[in-house]
């Protein structure tokens, strides 16, 4: 799938709306329409890598920040204090349907591991 394709991509330039929490230079984070917790945030590079495969393409500073956004959000949300789950599906088998890498950061309730 090329960048021009990519929702999240589309996403990141204001083609497609999104319910944005966190926007910053490299990161962008905003809710999953499809959510499975009542916090469920999508955290993506602004930069389009598809998986953990590419993820050597983003600068380090850019990944470090991913994280330290989940961080941020899950403060913002609500949900740091009590636990947050952050997860990233790689490749069709574990579940990936949208091919830009992103963090689910999920919350507000007791999670469990499958």
């Amino acid at each position: 799938m090329s960048e021009a394709d990519c929702i999240f991509c589309r996403i990141v330039r204001g083609e497609i709306e999104a319910k944005v929490v966190y926007d910053e230079d490299d990161v962008l984070a905003f809710e999953d329409i499809n959510s499975k917790a009542p916090v469920h945030v999508l955290i993506i590079p602004r930069q389009h890598v598809a998986n953990l495969e590419e993820i050597g393409a983003l600068p380090d500073t850019v990944v470090k920040r991913l994280f330290e956004a989940a961080s941020t959000v899950a403060e913002k949300l609500g949900v740091r204090d009590g636990g947050y789950a952050v997860t990233i599906n790689n490749g069709r088998d574990a579940g990936q349907e949208v091919f830009h890498l992103h963090l689910h950061l999920m919350g507000g309730r007791r999670l469990g591991m499958p």
